[in-house]
């Protein structure tokens, strides 16, 4: 069992007619809420969670000057755990992340006046955005949008799943949770707990999200289509005064060059940033190009949200089904964990090379060029064994991809890499050794996925400059597109 619909005995059909995603219960999948497609969804209730999530800027705004130092009050009103219980978000191993701290906290108060100087008061927006904090360049990232407007919108995605249970999940896999911080109490100013009829698994309640308001990589409004379409925006302004002193401001940001020299990405990004810092107005209307395309929002997310669906859902699911069925994969056992591991990889190479497993590293005929997408692929196939399989902490030298164990004196190292990795070398040569020290272990495996032959050349040529030529612990995976056998 890897998925919602396994854990609860119901129907994929009855979760996607429901319109929500079925989440792994094994590790996150790399998706996130994206405040914008609430805002651009015509439907009542995202309506009211947009409005709801402005009313508490306001309240956040009214506040921030009198109380950005008071300890108390930063943590009631802006501390929030990650929602791990809705199995979405970056964590490799599992879904623990480190919700929002103190960090966020007094950053977010300390600039509400700034960033939301026009709240409620929009003249050239249609509304406010709370992702409008992440284009300021004053450390609030995607990750804190996500978790704070995950927070935010709490109560709804909990009456949600609440709904969906009863009506589709016997009562045997259900349970009453006592949930913290639900709904915030506008008189007594405090977040309050509310009660819920939930599905349970391992004593933790699981969350449904509607897949409409989920997207990947990046919020619909980011900085990095901010700075990319910088020249335009600019241009947009009806102000001819306005766009010759920007463009004017601009041009003293940048470095004087020498003949024949080129500005530098980095320099002409710093200026942008600089620029932007100094003519707000410019965010102004990048939003307001964004808000003219709510479709192109809805059709980006879609796009997203299938490609998760396809190469973590449905590819992952017939990856495991191809590796019980043609491999002892999931019957294997062996005395020590290098041996489960090193047979394992085994096992998978075999399925991508020899039976049709390529294809399930690949969306729309192009593959997976992503570490972080494969190692969650990896994760995923090992839900059915009984070692135990960990993401190494960071001990200082960086963690391992996979810690596989049994016992506290048993341990095998596992590194996927992708041969387009830059520093693939550089992790060959140096990288798990460090890692085999510092978790008191002389068992590592390092398997690298290639996609072409020229990738391959290139794992080859630095095997051989390594000399390692005749180490068994690299294991090359072929993963490129193969001839049908009537044309091989």
């Amino acid at each position: 069992m890897v998925y919602f619909a396994d854990f609860f005995n119901v129907s994929e059909s009855e979760i996607e007619n429901y319109g929500a995603f079925n989440i792994s219960l094994i590790n996150d999948l790399p998706l996130f809420i994206d405040p914008f497609l609430i805002f651009g969804n015509k439907n009542p209730d995202y309506q009211k969670l947009h409005n709801d999530i402005l009313t508490y800027l306001k309240f956040l705004k009214g506040k921030s000057d009198s109380n950005m130092n008071n300890l108390g009050k930063l943590k009631s009103w802006y501390l929030f755990p990650e929602i791990k219980q809705n199995w979405f978000g970056y964590s490799i191993l599992g879904n623990a992340g480190n919700g929002l701290g103190l960090k966020f906290a007094k950053t977010f108060s300390s600039n509400l006046n700034f960033v939301f100087d026009d709240l409620g008061k929009e003249i050239i927006t249609q509304s406010s955005h709370i992702e409008k904090a992440c284009l300021f360049e004053i450390g609030i990232g995607r990750d804190n949008i996500s978790d704070f407007t995950c927070n935010l919108i709490k109560e709804y995605l909990l009456d949600y799943t609440q709904t969906f249970a009863k009506k589709h999940i016997t009562s045997s896999y259900l349970k009453r949770f006592k949930v913290e911080k639900v709904f915030f109490d506008y008189d007594l100013e405090r977040w309050m707990p509310k009660e819920y009829y939930l599905p349970a698994y391992a004593d933790e309640y699981v969350i449904l999200t509607p897949k409409e308001i989920l997207t990947k990589d990046e919020n619909w409004i980011n900085s990095h289509d901010l700075k990319g379409d910088f020249t335009r925006i600019c241009n947009s302004l009806p102000n001819d005064q306005l766009r010759a002193e920007i463009f004017n401001y601009f041009q003293k940001q940048l470095p004087k060059l020498k003949d024949n020299e080129k500005q530098t990405s980095k320099d002409l990004t710093k200026a942008t940033v600089e620029t932007v810092k100094k003519f707000p107005i410019i965010i102004q209307y990048y939003i307001k190009s964004k808000e003219e395309n709510k479709e192109g929002a809805k059709n980006i997310s879609q796009i997203r949200v299938t490609e998760v669906e396809t190469v973590f859902v449905h590819n992952v699911k017939s990856l495991i089904t191809t590796l019980s069925q043609n491999t002892e994969f999931y019957n294997f056992t062996a005395n020590a964990t290098y041996f489960e591991a090193y047979k394992r990889v085994e096992y998978l190479k075999k399925v991508i090379e020899d039976n049709d497993g390529y294809k399930l590293f690949y969306h729309d005929g192009k593959p997976i060029k992503r570490e972080l997408d494969l190692q969650i692929i990896y994760r995923l196939t090992w839900f059915a064994t009984p070692f135990d399989v960990n993401r190494e902490p960071n001990n200082g030298r960086g963690p391992v991809d996979y810690s596989i164990s049994m016992g506290a004196f048993d341990k095998t190292l596992v590194e996927f890499k992708l041969a387009s990795n830059s520093k693939l070398k550089k992790n060959l040569q140096n990288q798990v050794k460090i890692y085999e020290r510092a978790n008191s272990t002389e068992c590592s495996i390092k398997a690298i996925m290639y996609f072409d032959q020229t990738e391959l050349l290139k794992v080859n040529k630095i095997i051989k400059e390594l000399k390692l030529e005749n180490d068994r612990n690299i294991i090359l995976i072929d993963a490129g597109q193969k001839a049908s056998a009537s044309n091989a």
